[in-house]
């Protein structure tokens, strides 16, 4: 058996335990300043309620045949809201497909996901975020992307972030370690966060790498490398918002390793009971980020019962009118398949067209 006693130690960052209390990783007494940042703290709080919401109401659509098949993002809604509101606005996201929370957060709209999911390619034709990159679906063909991206900024001189995101499962594909390996070659403005959620569908993490932690994987490649609690608001926002700070500055780039659990199946054609038992699902649910904060801010005075009832109302509201408009968008005719493919579409493809149209295509 190889030793493993001469790799360096990556410490696990967490600062609001399960139970929602404010704890030092490093045993100090030093306190982050976002621990006091109540203002903040419930904007993160509020967001993170909207996207669950959000979340259960569009698998209930999936459930009755208005939806296409959808990865839930229970339990992930942490990450994706840190990184949403820690982004500038001139920064650059790139998603895969479990980062709801995140788009809204950076101005994707409620009814732009659900036209996606939905199978309208019109909901990645984002309004308020346009250069930000639509959900990738394939398996960590996005962290190459990323790194184009970044590459631009820094030729440009632009300070300027990318963040992309992937699960664990991308971690053992040849894109992500060929990104790794060119974002630190070339020192570039990129923050890689994994959420490891311990299972790549149905495959536990122990048998996807002999890597002590994903987060060791930025060793290989000389970068920076970082293991939060996924499910921590607080220690997000410092892992997250340093990464963001020291990429900007031209310091080179950072993998964070967030630790977090999937509540829900892969997707809607999934049923996670076949591979993973009840007992650690409900063990899991005892850590999940939403209660641990509520339970910090409610702890501070920061939050009250009659908010919390205030919120879901409001909730309700904007997740129902946002269902409304999408059940209600006029569906696209076949012969507008065509239109997007190309700056200018040639005689073949010009040729069909015409040819759908005079056969009066019905909305697909």
């Amino acid at each position: 058996m190889i030793s493993t006693h001469h790799i360096k130690e990556i410490p696990f960052i967490q600062l609001l335990n399960a139970e929602g209390e404010l704890i030092t990783s490093d045993g100090s007494d030093i306190t982050p300043d976002i621990a006091n940042d109540f203002d903040r703290l419930r904007d993160y709080y509020q967001h993170m309620v909207l996207i669950r919401n959000l979340d259960q109401k569009i698998v209930a659509l999936q459930r009755t045949g208005q939806m296409g098949t959808y990865p839930s993002c229970l339990g992930h809604e942490a990450i994706g809201t840190i990184i949403g509101f820690q982004l500038a606005k001139e920064d650059v996201f790139v998603p895969y497909y479990r980062d709801q929370a995140a788009q809204i957060a950076r101005g994707v709209t409620m009814e732009e996901l659900m036209l996606y999911w939905g199978g309208d390619e019109r909901g990645n034709d984002y309004q308020h975020c346009r250069e930000d990159f639509p959900v990738s679906v394939p398996i960590a063909t996005q962290l190459t992307q990323a790194i184009g991206v970044a590459s631009a900024f820094k030729i440009r001189k632009e300070e300027r972030v990318v963040i992309v995101t992937c699960g664990d499962g991308a971690t053992s594909r040849g894109e992500f370690y060929e990104a790794l390996n060119l974002a630190g070659v070339w020192q570039l403005p990129v923050v890689v966060v994994v959420a490891n959620n311990e299972l790549a569908i149905s495959v536990p993490i122990d048998i996807q790498t002999a890597s002590e932690t994903i987060a060791h994987k930025a060793l290989a490649v000389g970068i920076r490398g970082e293991r939060v609690d996924g499910n921590d608001a607080i220690a997000l926002h410092s892992v997250i918002g340093k990464a963001i700070n020291v990429a900007r500055k031209n310091r080179g780039p950072t993998l964070i390793e967030a630790m977090t659990f999937r509540l829900s199946d892969h997707t809607t054609a999934d049923d996670a009971s076949r591979y993973r038992s009840q007992q650690r699902l409900k063990s899991h649910w005892k850590s999940e980020p939403i209660k641990r904060l509520r339970n910090y801010l409610q702890a501070n005075n920061a939050w009250h019962e009659q908010e919390e009832t205030t919120l879901i109302e409001s909730c309700s509201h904007k997740i129902d009118a946002a269902v409304s408009n999408y059940l209600g968008t006029v569906k696209e005719t076949p012969d507008q398949l065509i239109d997007h493919l190309y700056s200018e579409l040639p005689s073949e493809l010009l040729s069909q067209r015409s040819q759908l149209i005079e056969k009066g295509g019905q909305p697909l």
